[in-house]
């Protein structure tokens, strides 16, 4: 357990770095507590709004590392922009119990 609480930690700092870098827009404000968007797609681009605790998932870190290494800190759409297809997204979101 204590070997992940660094990652959980770094992936809570990259959360945190996209959402001041993308300030408080209309679509922010829709989000509940405990929950953050997503931007998903190679072309075009879809949101989904997933709960925090899945920054828990190692496999949801990975995609958070490689949203790291595409886009940097700066997503432009306000929320975290992750860069592969809608249905691996869901298909490994849904392992996680969150659609």
């Amino acid at each position: 357990m204590a070997i992940r609480m660094p990652r959980i930690i770094q992936a809570r700092q990259i959360l945190k770095r996209s959402l001041s870098n993308g300030g408080s827009t209309l679509a922010s404000m829709d989000i509940p507590k405990g929950y953050f968007a997503v931007y998903v797609g190679e072309q075009e681009k879809k949101r989904f709004v997933v709960p925090v605790s899945i920054l828990s998932q190692p496999r949801f870190q990975e995609l958070l590392h490689q949203s790291e290494q595409e886009f940097g800190y700066n997503h432009p759409m306000g929320g975290i922009t992750i860069p592969c297809s809608e249905d691996l997204f869901t298909d490994l979101t849904s392992r996680f119990g969150v659609f």
